[in-house]
């Protein structure tokens, strides 16, 4: 696709929270721009939201396709892309299918087993509503070959690769370590991530290797996490320099989720010198390679065989993810709003509430 790009991102996650996403989409936005595109974020901090129930870090944001599409025809995009499947993607998806206006979608999370663990409901109940969102996107971006093949096997066949990336300058071995590590037992077990029941924290909190388990992040899951496990260290979220140091710092890193479609901290630790110990689920298989990890069902197992790898191994195989390459691939998975005469016309169809 061609330089000097106007690409719309509907988003339903963005700042101020905290996690894969909204790093993916900070950091991709930002090689485009750099690339001379113009990028437009609409995301819930435009619109009224109000507190997602059981996890009120997440806002879900409420309006008419109408005002979506208000924004989007102001903006004249060459490509529109409907990163999530919530209320906004949702609403944007409804304009742009009525107008014929092509999109392109991701998929992120597992989001079947994510809703499935938050609401004790079997994910089955959920996987009709994925299916029925993508199925009308030109193109779905995925990060893994699990997650392709998951989706392949649901009729979802207009797949795309886009994978993640690494700030090398700021996650490497060279990171000073935190001054309180130094009066932690090793091995340091570590964890980043939102701290919420579809993470899976606790099957990391219950192994008993020796030394010390130290969870980075915040979420809904923490205040009972933290009673229940006073033997392990929770600092809160941590950011820029003080998360790299965490990375470098620790001896493990644990990623105990079986929900995420890729895992963008693991690479983070990897980027770090920190080895990776994790199930064999889709994004640890397709990221932790014998060289600088291990997956195992038994997560003690895991943690004491990626104490074994060596470190810069680690950190050479994780500065190969670039958000350059990423960025790059999106441009190249993303559908243009052509021809331009018919493209401008339906975008100038705003009067309509639907």
């Amino acid at each position: 696709m061609a330089n000097d790009m106007k690409i719309a991102i509907v988003t339903d996650a963005w700042v101020p929270q905290v996690n894969g996403v909204v790093r993916t989409l900070q950091s991709v936005s930002t090689e485009l721009v750099r690339d001379g595109h113009e990028v437009l974020i609409i995301s819930p901090n435009d619109y009224r939201s109000i507190p997602c129930p059981s996890y009120p870090e997440i806002r879900l944001a409420f309006t008419r396709p109408s005002a979506i599409g208000a924004r989007l025809a102001a903006f004249g995009p060459d490509a529109i892309h409907l990163s999530t499947e919530g209320p906004l993607g949702l609403v944007a998806r409804r304009w742009c299918l009525r107008r014929e206006i092509p999109f392109t979608t991701a998929y992120h999370t597992q989001f079947p087993q994510y809703i499935a663990q938050r609401t004790r409901l079997p994910a089955s109940v959920f996987w009709p509503y994925i299916e029925w969102f993508h199925k009308r996107s030109e193109r779905i971006l995925v990060a893994t070959e699990s997650v392709r093949g998951d989706l392949r096997e649901r009729g979802l066949r207009q797949l795309a690769h886009w994978g993640r990336g690494v700030d090398v300058a700021q996650f490497s071995p060279g990171a000073p370590q935190p001054e309180a590590f130094a009066r932690l037992e090793r091995p340091i077990q570590l964890y980043v991530g939102r701290v919420a029941i579809e993470k899976n924290i606790e099957a990391f909190l219950l192994t008993r290797h020796a030394g010390t388990r130290v969870i980075v992040g915040d979420g809904p899951a923490r205040a009972m996490l933290e009673a229940r496990y006073r033997d392990a260290v929770f600092t809160g979220s941590l950011f820029g320099a003080d998360l790299a140091a965490a990375y470098a710092g620790a001896d493990v890193f644990v990623f105990p989720s079986r929900t995420d479609t890729f895992g963008l901290v693991m690479i983070e630790a990897l980027a770090s010198g920190t080895p990776v110990a994790a199930y064999p689920v889709s994004g640890p298989v397709d990221i932790v390679t014998p060289d600088v990890g291990a997956l195992n069902e038994n997560l003690e197992t895991a943690i004491g065989e990626a104490l074994k790898r060596n470190r810069a191994d680690c950190a050479e195989y994780g500065s190969q993810f670039g958000w350059r390459a990423s960025a790059k691939q999106f441009v190249d998975a993303l559908c243009p709003l052509a021809p331009a005469g018919m493209i401008v016309e339906r975008l100038a169809l705003r009067a309509s509430p639907f």
